[in-house]
């Protein structure tokens, strides 16, 4: 154990939240999936936003990534 108050995440806590985030609307995606294929058409909208919300978070991170090693 160290006395030193250092954060825990030396990423801040963007990209923590943001990468949860995205495997969580990914896992969403793919349960959501088979259901929508048995379904109706309208019934796909689901896991497409859901996967696009995926990409999102995602894309979010990157750049938060990008932004911390940029300082």
């Amino acid at each position: 154990m160290s006395n030193e108050k250092a954060p825990v995440f030396s990423d801040g806590f963007a990209v923590p939240i943001t990468g949860l985030l995205a495997f969580l609307f990914a896992i969403m995606a793919g349960m959501t999936v088979t259901p929508a294929l048995s379904g109706s058409l309208t019934d796909i909208a689901i896991p497409v936003s859901f996967g696009l919300a995926s990409l999102f978070c995602f894309r979010l991170r990157q750049q938060a990534i990008a932004s911390q090693t940029e300082n």
